[in-house]
């Protein structure tokens, strides 16, 4: 089993900066990949950023490429994503999430992950 807990969370202004964090514990080893996703109330829980446990290789979905940065320090078992200039359609529950599916080292597919944190919410105003 894999504990996962998200941190960072807050109401910012457009055009600002946060960074989000995702604690681990528990039998990280078993997981491939890592990502963030988010979801507003009302619509489905959509991928924002991809991170392979290896070699760090990253994924990130359209809306937000350039903007945020997924990273991860493995020896404190914690992941990162760096959103800056923020705007207000990024304002979502944001998740951590971990899985191993064969083939896969990197997704923005929520089937792909088998371990989720509690969420951190993200409120972007203008």
């Amino acid at each position: 089993q894999v504990q996962l807990g998200e941190s960072g969370g807050d109401s910012v202004q457009a055009g600002e900066s946060l960074r989000l964090s995702c604690a681990s514990s528990g039998d990280t080893y078993s997981t491939v990949y890592m990502g963030w996703f988010r979801q507003v109330p009302g619509k489905g829980r959509e991928g924002v950023a991809s991170i392979y446990r290896g070699d760090g290789n990253t994924l990130y979905a359209g809306p937000v490429e350039g903007r945020f940065t997924i990273s991860q320090d493995n020896a404190k078992k914690t992941l990162f994503v760096q959103m800056h200039n923020l705007k207000p359609e990024d304002t979502a529950m944001y998740y951590c999430a971990a899985g191993k599916v064969s083939g896969v080292i990197n997704s923005l597919d929520l089937t792909d992950y088998k371990y989720w944190g509690q969420g951190t919410q993200v409120t972007v105003s203008t």
